[in-house]
């Protein structure tokens, strides 16, 4: 693949310097639209209205060169994805998922499914690998090396494979993300791993949004929007797609270059 960086920070944190209200909304807009009627620059996610702690994390971003250190991982992803055809921009977002309403993080993560969202969401991969850079966290050399390369991953296989719509395509991207990305291995302890296989296993087909939810994020995230729970420990559905593609033993890359030499 053929990935550069798309710099953002600064143009966020220019954004962040203009007091609080309309005239910052309005500059959003215009900065992200550059005066069109589409995005220009992805920055949608960005909460227009974000107080104090996101300028504090544009700071610290800025200051650890957190784009120098995105940089870095592009290149990785690019060799690693050599045999992958495609061209993205990667630019880190800012996403405030820690005070106010903008963004609900479950459904900014796995967004609920319409036509609409899925063309919508194939068009920003064909041009871009968005990095969520969550507020609510903390940001370490190793944790954005991280995101990086699972928002490419994620990238290229909505191109090369498609868009996931049932739990099982779900989970087979996220987990082959988190695998390319080398996160850290679940954080279930065995037994529990193999209880959420034995609740998933019946909807692994399913389609209908509230079950993904629940299956991928588990009963806590599920109560707090109204869904039912199953009995599910936090973000359960998708630590076991971490620890699947793990045990898989197949290169993540593999996968996505199989999938262009079918016909």
């Amino acid at each position: 693949m053929n990935l550069t960086l798309l710099p953002l920070l600064h143009t966020q944190r220019d954004l962040q310097a203009i007091p609080r209200g309309m005239e910052r909304f309005r500059a959003y807009i215009a900065t992200m639209t550059e005066g069109t009627d589409d995005v220009v620059l992805p920055i949608t996610g960005m909460n227009p209205m974000g107080k104090e702690h996101v300028t504090a994390l544009l700071d610290d971003l800025l200051a650890a060169d957190a784009e120098v250190i995105a940089s870095a991982a592009i290149d990785e992803a690019a060799t690693r994805l050599i045999r992958i055809p495609g061209e993205r921009q990667v630019a880190l977002v800012v996403i405030d998922d820690a005070q106010g309403g903008w963004t609900n993080r479950y459904f900014t993560e796995i967004p609920p499914p319409s036509a609409d969202a899925r063309r919508s969401a194939k068009r920003r991969a064909l041009r871009w690998a968005l990095v969520p850079i969550w507020t609510s966290e903390p940001w370490p050399v190793h944790a954005i090396r991280a995101a990086v390369l699972a928002a490419i991953y994620r990238s290229a296989f909505l191109e090369q494979i498609g868009f996931p719509e049932t739990l099982h395509e779900i989970m087979t991207m996220e987990g082959l993300a988190a695998v390319f990305a080398g996160m850290p291995n679940p954080r279930l302890d065995p037994e529990d791993l193999d209880y959420t296989a034995e609740v998933l296993r019946a909807y692994l087909n399913a389609r209908d949004y509230p079950t993904i939810f629940t299956c991928l994020f588990g009963d806590e995230a599920a109560r707090s929007v109204g869904y039912p729970p199953f009995g599910l420990s936090p973000r359960a559905g998708l630590a076991l797609a971490h620890d699947e593609a793990r045990r898989r033993g197949v290169a993540p890359e593999d996968i996505l270059l199989a999938a262009i030499r079918v016909p």
